[in-house]
């Protein structure tokens, strides 16, 4: 026997939490996966506690989600026993953390570091302006984040940083991650119907609203890093519309197999 899944309903209220709160999740669990694998001891433990953060994220903000959905469904629940179409994280945070540059598991370190400062300054300018929800515990849940995105930003851009401006195999590597991941960040700024319903009542902003202080932080890091910002792709994923990559198949079966396999199961 195997938990049946769920059906989530699809307000613009819900799916603008589930975008964050899926986009959390998701990001911790790629994270998880360097947890004894990470190049070097100190960071095999950073990158677990910013995966252990992002968890945390996602809890409250599945939480609060189940809760102005209605329908009693918990966050473990959200998490869990959903179809892969109705998670809408998006799609940059599913991506291997090889990037598909060849690297043997669990992924390439230069390819993580960029791809969590990309996510950590558009999350913690995000969270920022969620502090000023007219939903008080979406505020109160961005209150807390904001200082746990800032950690992750600094601390991965100063990564970023010794990585572009250290070896030349370290900066090819750094350069190679670039490539893989740019035409992904474009589905961070894009707006649509949901977007436009949270501004117009106060929940939070619209999506593309970040995209001019997002490229100036990057710039300053890349600067630093030695490299060049890349011109705007006109590709654009379609993660947070429910429709993902060939990747989130597996980061699904694995995080939802003791759930599906044991329903109800507890410690």
């Amino acid at each position: 026997m195997t938990s049946p899944s769920i059906q989530v309903e699809h307000s613009p209220t819900v799916q603008y939490l589930l975008r964050l709160g899926d986009t959390a999740l998701i990001h911790g669990q790629r994270l998880g996966e360097w947890c004894g694998h990470a190049p070097v001891l100190e960071e095999d433990i950073a990158l677990a506690n910013i995966a252990l953060d992002h968890i945390g994220q996602a809890r409250a903000l599945l939480t609060r989600a189940g809760q102005l959905e209605g329908r009693g469904h918990d966050e473990d629940q959200l998490a869990f026993l959903r179809d892969e179409r109705d998670y809408h994280n998006v799609t940059i945070v599913e991506l291997p953390n090889s990037g598909g540059v060849g690297s043997s598991r669990p992924g390439d370190f230069a390819f993580t570091v960029l791809r969590n400062t990309m996510v950590a300054t558009w999350f913690r300018l995000l969270w920022e302006r969620l502090r000023e929800s007219t939903d008080a515990e979406l505020a109160a849940i961005a209150g807390k984040a904001v200082k746990e995105a800032r950690y992750h930003q600094q601390h991965s851009a100063d990564w970023v940083v010794r990585l572009g401006d250290g070896s030349d195999e370290s900066a090819r590597r750094l350069r190679t991650a670039l490539d893989g991941l740019w035409r992904f960040t474009g589905e961070l700024f894009d707006s649509d119907a949901v977007d436009a319903a949270a501004a117009a009542n106060g929940l939070g902003p619209r999506w593309s609203s970040l995209h001019e202080p997002w490229r100036a932080e990057m710039q300053a890091v890349f600067d630093e890093a030695k490299l060049s910002l890349p011109a705007e792709s006109t590709f654009r994923s379609t993660g947070k519309a429910g429709v993902h990559s060939e990747h989130m198949g597996y980061i699904l079966a694995d995080l939802q197999y003791l759930q599906r396999a044991y329903p109800g199961g507890v410690w």
